[in-house]
């Protein structure tokens, strides 16, 4: 019994920790495309590249464990924990939106843009977590 719940909690963390690399370097490209093509937007005080770097790993790999927890509490029931985030997610899209972090407009919209981006890059990757970890394929080939 032990065996399956230490392999169970390896197999969350390790899930969480592939895709939040995969994630980081999802989130630098869309920095720097959305930098540097689209807005020029120039501050990075919150988002930047090592806070992407290790802020979307330790959220990934946290969300991993928090997996694992609610498979002790609530069982296979992945619809559970999708449906915990996205609501947690549409909360945070819409604070987002109404957010207001500087004072001119322009770079208002545009940190929102940012923002917005790497939330749902993690939004999607999180949802998407229970369903990699139960893949044969994923199993096989990556863990």
């Amino acid at each position: 019994m032990i065996d399956t719940q230490d392999s169970m909690l390896t197999r969350s963390m390790l899930t969480g920790l592939f895709i939040g690399i995969i994630d980081t370097l999802i989130c630098l490209a869309y920095n720097i495309g959305y930098r540097d093509f689209f807005t020029g937007y120039l501050p990075s005080t919150l988002i930047n590249v090592s806070s992407l770097i290790f802020g979307v790993n330790l959220l990934l790999l946290i969300v991993g464990i928090v997996y694992f927890l609610f498979t002790k509490v609530f069982g296979k029931r992945d619809y559970i924990f999708s449906a915990a985030f996205l609501l947690l997610i549409a909360f945070c899209i819409r604070q987002i939106m109404m957010g207001h972090r500087f004072s001119d407009r322009t770079e208002n919209l545009e940190f929102r843009g940012l923002l917005l981006g790497v939330v749902l890059v993690l939004g999607i990757s999180i949802v998407a977590l229970p369903y990699l970890l139960r893949s044969k394929f994923f199993e096989k080939y990556v863990l």
